[in-house]
């Protein structure tokens, strides 16, 4: 065969070589990607399906509707209302976030403080979440917002729901208020709702103390979105489950009359009901707008609460621990009655020794109040009695009967910050300053002054044991949701019926007999009337060169250094209903205003009329004692 033809066949046999390899490194590179496309869409679809899906569609949290707070007869006292706000993409700001601040800081006003915090939300947030520029704006500022947004790219109206409080400061330190997540809040709570831009939790009260059932839980919505993250539609939307209602012991009425009467005073009002301890009214003045927190309170509003010599911002009624003054004098006479020393007798000539220190009665410049026996003690408020009561009982049963009145330990009301006050004892002087008890220290406690202190729901707590001669522990909560409360089983206070009458007979002299420290402002009504006991408590000691120059009474002295006047009260005074402790910081006068408020705030009360209060009020004031206590 010529060499030409096997040049021909070797190379044909070389192209076919080739071609194989190709051919099988072609199908080779086929098979694996068949393979794998099996794996994938086969073996691994429904994983990769659901991923796909999860990248398409986004799940987002929504907020749910807060849980009102209503009064004892379903008044509203915190609600939901519409919030018309501004909202930034920070993605969608074709010309920057500041640029798209300062636009719409051209249409509404936004502060400095404002400002840098929409940055710091935005920094905080994931990409195309919305957060709010402002909040709870007006219709006129809102409609500006919607009539300019073609102008206004990444911004978004948009419309929820806020906190309302419609009674403002007269509920204040019940209701307390909601505001912004602080990072300590996150840290505390692991709810994934905290995270919400603009999500707003209970900061005080009834708000922060109830704060898991009133927030509710959260909902969802389904959106679509591209590969970017912007939203192409809603798919679907879970608007979670709301928040339960909480009703209040709170009668609204009467924490209203019982707010405005109380003025702007600082001062301290509690009301309770003597059958089972639910509070009617509790009031601290002056008060907090609430609405201010919700909306975002300014740098200049926040410095004018905190330097208030009044202290809005502190609910005195269960964290104000006060010297309870001459108020104290019931629960000496308690312990006089079942402590062998009922037909205890002193003749008060306006002062006492003990060692070489002078105990002065408030009337030593009248030469005392003579001969006084138990029950005219507590109606003329007769330091000298109790001094010498003090000294007799020791300080081992004043401490053992002032706790079973209610004092020098927290009531346990549902509001956050409850102080316990103090009644002093043996121990706790010995643990608290190394040195032994004194009697004379016994004898300042006998008037409610020294060591103990109390707080005025401790002291409306007192008037309403001896009204009921029951164990009452202040209550303020009805039900939660549809979960009633579960309420404390009410005991006989472990005094004997004796002790408790003569106590009550002397509170009534107090107010319904000519000589008792508050008869002047008591209530003529028939029916209505209530039985009370003063008291005047010192800030400051009162020196013998006071005394000498005659600055002992508050005219003389500056605002702090005035003594507190207290008063505490139940009525009627035949079959008890309504109890109640009062104070003014720094308040004690010759007219008694915190009797006055007290009289008036029992009547409405009982009537709740304000019409008839004029009836109640003596012709005048010409049968009122000169006394302090």
């Amino acid at each position: 065969m010529p060499i030409f033809d096997r040049k021909d066949k070797s190379r044909y046999a070389t192209f076919t070589r080739r071609t194989l390899l190709v051919t099988g490194g072609v199908n080779v590179v086929f098979a694996v990607l068949a393979g794998r496309l099996y794996q994938l869409q086969i073996v691994e679809g429904e994983k990769f399906m659901t991923r796909a899906e999860e990248n398409r569609v986004s799940q987002r949290l929504v907020a749910p509707l807060r849980g009102r707070i209503l009064d004892r007869f379903g008044v509203e006292l915190a609600s939901n209302r519409r919030n018309y706000r501004v909202l930034i993409v920070k993605e969608q700001a074709v010309e920057g976030v500041d640029a798209a601040i300062d636009t719409v800081g051209k249409l509404i006003y936004l502060s400095a403080h404002q400002r840098e915090k929409i940055k710091r939300d935005i920094a905080n947030n994931k990409p195309f979440a919305p957060v709010p520029i402002a909040e709870n704006l007006s219709w006129d500022e809102f409609a500006r917002i919607n009539l300019h947004l073609p102008y206004l790219p990444g911004i978004q109206p948009d419309v929820g729901e806020t906190r309302a409080y419609p009674f403002s400061t007269e509920l204040s330190h019940i209701l307390g208020y909601v505001a912004s997540v602080s990072p300590e809040d996150m840290k505390n709570d692991p709810d994934p709702l905290l995270s919400i831009p603009g999500f707003r939790i209970g900061k005080r009260g009834i708000e922060k103390e109830f704060e898991a059932e009133i927030r509710g839980k959260a909902g969802t919505s389904r959106v679509e979105v591209n590969a970017y993250g912007r939203v192409i539609r809603e798919l679907g939307h879970d608007a979670g489950t709301p928040g339960s209602d909480v009703y209040l012991t709170i009668d609204q009425q009467v924490q209203q009359f019982a707010a405005q009467r109380l003025g702007d005073e600082s001062a301290a009002c509690c009301v309770l009901d003597v059958t089972n301890g639910d509070v009617v009214a509790l009031v601290s003045s002056p008060g907090y707008d609430p609405n201010a927190f919700n909306v975002g309170i300014s740098q200049a509003e926040w410095n004018a609460l905190t330097t208030d010599d009044h202290k809005p911002l502190i609910n005195k009624v269960i964290t104000g621990e006060y010297p309870p003054g001459s108020t104290f004098k019931p629960v000496l006479a308690t312990a006089c009655m079942d402590n062998g020393l009922a037909d205890l007798q002193v003749n008060c000539t306006g002062s006492m020794t003990l060692g070489n220190n002078v105990f002065h009665c408030w009337s030593w410049k009248k030469g005392g109040h003579g001969h006084v026996d138990l029950k005219r003690g507590i109606a003329v408020s007769c330091d000298i009695f109790f001094y010498e009561a003090a000294r007799r009982l020791g300080i081992d049963k004043i401490h053992d009967t002032a706790i079973a009145m209610g004092l020098g330990a927290k009531t346990g009301i549902e509001l956050p910050g409850e102080r316990p006050g103090l009644i002093p004892s043996r121990e706790w002087k010995l643990k608290r300053f190394g040195v032994p008890w004194q009697q004379g220290e016994t004898l300042n406690t006998g008037i409610g002054q020294g060591y103990v202190t109390a707080t005025p729901i401790q002291l409306a707590t007192l008037a309403a044991r001896i009204a009921s001669g029951n164990a009452i522990t202040p209550r303020i909560t009805r039900y939660v949701g549809h979960r009633e409360q579960p309420r404390l089983q009410i005991d006989r206070l472990p005094f004997s019926d004796t002790a408790l009458a003569a106590v009550q007979e002397g509170m009534n002299m107090v107010a319904n007999v000519p000589g008792g420290t508050a008869y002047a402002w008591r209530i003529t009504q028939p029916g209505f009337e209530m039985a009370g006991k003063t008291g005047t408590a010192q800030v400051r000691r009162i020196t013998r060169e006071d005394r000498a120059t005659g600055r002992v009474g508050n005219a003389n002295q500056p605002w702090k250094l005035r003594e507190h006047a207290l008063f505490i009260a139940y009525a009627p005074v035949q079959l008890p209903r309504y109890a109640l402790g009062i104070i003014i910081e720094h308040g004690a006068t010759v007219d008694h205003p915190h009797v006055q408020m007290a009289r008036d705030i029992l009547l409405f009360t009982q009537q709740r009329d304000p019409a008839k209060l004029p009836n109640a009020y003596p012709v005048s004031a010409a049968d009122a004692s000169a006394g302090r206590g």
